[in-house]
């Protein structure tokens, strides 16, 4: 995938740097952004060593080996670190691919995660020329599902069990959305 910066009106979504290390850790080390993502894996808290491996190997070669891409999304006014928002899980013949974000406590609740995830869905259906993006969410974060309804995905069902959470497992609530949900 190429490598991008969208901006929105409150956003500037970039690749990942040494720069963001620290405020991926203070977000991704949040009890509230590790309720419901397994990062690390259930059990274990997310460490320094991790955010650098995000920032500087795992982020970029995500990119260069055509599995996704992601984002720093950061705050356009002053250029603190909000969130990620990314691709993942990229079938290139069959033009799908999915979209997964998390935020930092401090920039919830205020449209950004929307704002990100509109912005990087529209790039992979109307640059990219995707057919389909997915979204999945833990069933029970509300606030992540309401995420993809106001982006504009359609709910489709739950996979069952699918994904563990460092309390147990959960089912996903599974969202898609297609070229023909574009509003012009």
């Amino acid at each position: 995938m190429p490598m991008v910066v969208l901006e929105t009106d409150h956003l500037v979504l970039r690749a990942f740097t040494e720069a963001d290390v620290d405020g991926v850790l203070e977000a991704a080390s949040a009890p509230s952004t590790q309720k419901w993502l397994p990062m690390p894996e259930p059990g274990r808290p997310y460490t320094r060593e991790e955010a650098e491996r995000w920032c500087t190997v795992t982020a970029p070669g995500l990119r260069a080996s055509g599995d996704g891409q992601q984002w720093a999304a950061c705050d356009s006014a002053t250029g603190r670190f909000a969130g990620a928002v990314g691709l993942l899980r990229t079938l290139w013949k069959a033009g799908t691919t999915e979209v997964g974000y998390w935020f930092a406590p401090w920039a919830r609740g205020r449209g950004l995660a929307t704002e990100a995830v509109v912005a990087v869905t529209r790039w992979a259906i109307v640059d990219q020329g995707f057919e389909r993006v997915e979204l999945k969410a833990a069933t029970g974060n509300l606030a992540s599902r309401r995420v993809a309804e106001k982006a504009g995905f359609e709910f489709e069902g739950v996979e069952r069990n699918a994904m563990p959470l460092h309390e147990g497992r959960t089912g996903l609530a599974m969202y898609s959305l297609i070229p023909s949900d574009l509003t012009p």
